[in-house]
């Protein structure tokens, strides 16, 4: 595990989506470790509750908050009630999206296509639209949105996930040049590979297609990555807080990439059976 270095987001308030488990988790973590007030927002309402009831009995000041980011009504009136509540709208982390069965696009279903493009990117947007709404008014406030390396560098057999992450880098980017006049600042990080349960259910399809065993394959990404070693929620996590910090102050529309030197996986699939 990493050694975390805080961040100065005193009295700042912040949302963070797909806050329940894993890389969500480690972002609301070190967002109130750094002295923010962070709203976990996720769909799962038991699991975030939980979650953040764990954090308050560190004596971190967080709040837990059921939220479907595809229910762009939702989406508007938490934000709403947030500001109002708590005076501003400092900080918004986009973590939450929905990962895509391995699958080659001749096969790929226009159900899960779409359902990973509403997901990702839609209810990314639909997120980044209700906080500019507000920072416009403060003329204050930072956005990141996560993004992946796949959106950068696509790989093969994950199209609808590919497209939706580079469609968030759009969006970031467009997003920052509209809100520059405002003094709100939006970036995007890029997660390299992280074990958590979110890549746990894609690398053992890729284990199956490619007939190799989980440990092997867990080998060969560890070799891939320069640095040699699969990433921590903490590693993307301290990114984030630093570009929502004022250490970022004059840092808008990049795009962060923390993957321990690992850029993509350019590997082609081979030919399979049939059906």
């Amino acid at each position: 595990m990493t050694e975390r270095v805080n961040f100065h987001l005193t009295e700042k308030t912040a949302i963070v989506t797909g806050a329940a488990q894993g890389l969500g988790l480690g972002i609301a973590t070190e967002l109130a470790a750094s002295g923010a007030h962070v709203v976990m927002a996720d769909l799962q309402a038991d699991k975030v509750a939980v979650a953040a009831e764990g954090l308050a009995t560190q004596g971190f000041s967080v709040a837990a908050e059921e939220l479907d980011i595809t229910d762009s009504t939702a989406v508007d009136e938490l934000f709403d009630r947030v500001a109002t509540k708590r005076g501003s709208l400092d900080i918004l982390v986009n973590n939450a999206g929905l990962g895509q069965d391995v699958c080659p696009i001749s096969e790929l279903s226009d159900e899960h296509w779409n359902n990973v493009i509403r997901v990702t990117l839609t209810g990314t947007f639909y997120c980044c639209r209700a906080a500019a709404r507000r920072m416009e008014q403060q003329e204050a406030g930072t956005i990141v949105n996560v993004a992946s390396i796949n959106g950068q560098n696509p790989a093969a057999l994950v199209a609808a996930y590919n497209v939706a992450k580079a469609g968030v880098i759009s969006l970031t980017r467009t997003l920052a040049m509209e809100l520059a006049a405002y003094n709100v600042r939006v970036n995007a990080v890029s997660p390299g590979p992280v074990y958590t349960d979110f890549n746990k259910r894609v690398m053992a399809q890729r284990c199956e297609s490619l007939d190799i065993s989980q440990s092997d394959m867990l080998e060969r990404v560890r070799q891939a990555v320069p640095l040699g070693r699969w990433g921590d929620p903490e590693d993307i996590a301290a990114g984030i807080a630093f570009l929502c910090s004022p250490a970022a102050g004059w840092i808008t529309g990049e795009v962060l990439t923390v993957s321990g030197g690992l850029s993509g996986v350019s590997a082609a699939p081979p030919k399979r059976a049939r059906k």
